[in-house]
């Protein structure tokens, strides 16, 4: 079974083109199995907003208190899931939403319960339960909630749970979402980049901003023991006449010059 995983932000979600959901027709043409692993960052942020609650950070993981958690939960699920879902139908694809807590979809582990609270990471993926879904044709869209073996949900960076789930189920594909066409260097799409380049880019400044965390996740995954790892953008297609579009992530084999 040819299987895609897609990571989309919950900042992406809203700028998803016709030709992304172009891209996902040809995939499934092609015989391509398709899971998406989504954020809802923006979504949580502004719930946190109206009930007067400062969202913290500790090394770029939310702090997610007990009463943080029922927002992050009631927000990944109730909206940003059902939007999603919803865009995928209107575009005539078979999706639906999952909570990663359903059926021991996803178990997990405190990452640091003193100074996180009720944030985790992906220990084990109930992969049968989610090959079962692939065959019946649907495209499983899952939040990035864990359960501990104390019975407690747990917040997870949804890169860390697109890793854990791709790994598991050996997808041929994982694909991060962003809003440009790939990795851009002096003007123009690289289609291919390894590690080590990736770290100069970096270091000299022309890799910034927002696509540094996109490609730390993409190094992460790749780490993680998958192959076909790419940033993709979200506004156009990434996958045309049975071609990959945006830039591929290869291991440390290149040097710059």
């Amino acid at each position: 079974m040819k299987t895609v995983l897609i990571k989309c932000g919950g900042s992406t979600i809203e700028e998803l083109s016709k030709d992304f959901f172009s891209s996902l027709h040809e995939l499934r043409h092609q015989g391509y199995k398709i899971i998406i692993v989504h954020g809802g960052g923006p979504d949580i942020n502004q719930m946190l907003k109206l009930l007067n609650v400062e969202p913290e950070f500790v090394n770029g993981l939310r702090k997610t208190s007990k009463a943080t958690l029922k927002v992050v939960e009631t927000v990944l699920s109730g909206q940003t899931n059902r939007k999603l879902v919803e865009k995928l139908t209107e575009h005539g694809l078979k999706a639906i939403g999952l909570n990663g807590s359903d059926a021991d979809l996803l178990k997990g582990s405190y990452i640091d319960k003193d100074q996180l609270g009720y944030v985790g990471d992906v220990t084990s993926v109930n992969s049968e339960f989610l090959e079962l879904i692939l065959k019946r044709d649907l495209i499983p869209v899952i939040t990035p909630i864990a359960l501990a073996e104390d019975g407690a949900k747990l917040n997870v960076n949804a890169d860390y749970a697109a890793a854990a789930i791709a790994r598991a189920l050996k997808v041929d594909q994982c694909l991060f979402v962003t809003d440009v066409e790939g990795i851009m260097i002096n003007g123009s799409v690289k289609k291919s980049i390894s590690v080590t380049e990736i770290e100069s880019y970096i270091n000299h400044g022309q890799i910034y901003g927002g696509m540094v965390p996109k490609v730390v996740s993409a190094i992460t995954a790749l780490e993680k023991g998958i192959e076909g790892v790419r940033i993709v953008a979200g506004k156009k297609g990434f996958y045309e006449n049975q071609l990959w579009l945006g830039t591929k992530i290869i291991g440390r084999e290149r040097i710059v010059e």
